[in-house]
């Protein structure tokens, strides 16, 4: 089940309230908000991230960012982000990548200019949004992986080599 505007709300009231087991948390929080022309913050069925730094992307150009905000999730919801539809309209796509339950810290975005335009994205400027689906049952196997607690610098990937292994 996909979480509206109401239960987002209620989630993150909650956990700032001190509900044990911690709840969802975004910081810092916004209603729907309008910069950069475009909207971030509340949606009806999600949260529209902004990008943390500012970045001009090439045609062809993959980059990485993170996000101003810090995502909590609780351990019976999951995270999935997707493009914001004007940036999609003009080449630009961030990756669909999925947040585990119990994942928490700055999203990592991975962010492709598939147009044929050089694009300016300016810090601050909503980038993609975070979809929350409530798991039937709270997972007993929360994220904790090698992304856990993300700084707000972009994360590049983490991969097994013969010298990081073993």
């Amino acid at each position: 089940m996909i979480l509206s505007a109401q239960s987002i709300m209620r989630l993150v009231l909650a956990s700032r309230s001190g509900a044990e087991p911690p709840g969802l948390d975004i910081y810092p929080f916004a209603e729907r908000t309008v910069e950069h022309g475009m909207s971030y913050g509340l949606s009806a069925a999600g949260y529209d991230l902004r990008i943390n730094d500012g970045m001009t992307l090439a045609p062809g150009d993959f980059r990485l960012a993170t996000t101003v905000e810090r995502i909590a999730l609780p351990v019976d919801v999951m995270g999935q982000l997707a493009d914001k539809s004007t940036w999609a309209r003009r080449g630009i796509a961030v990756q669909n990548t999925i947040f585990e339950p119990g994942w928490r810290g700055y999203p990592t975005l991975e962010i492709s200019n598939h147009g044929s335009e050089h694009i300016y994205i300016p810090s601050g400027a909503p980038i993609g949004q975070m979809i929350f689906h409530l798991l039937d049952h709270p997972t007993d196997r929360p994220y904790a992986g090698r992304y856990q607690d993300q700084k707000q610098v972009p994360t590049p990937a983490i991969y097994a080599t013969e010298e990081n292994v073993g």
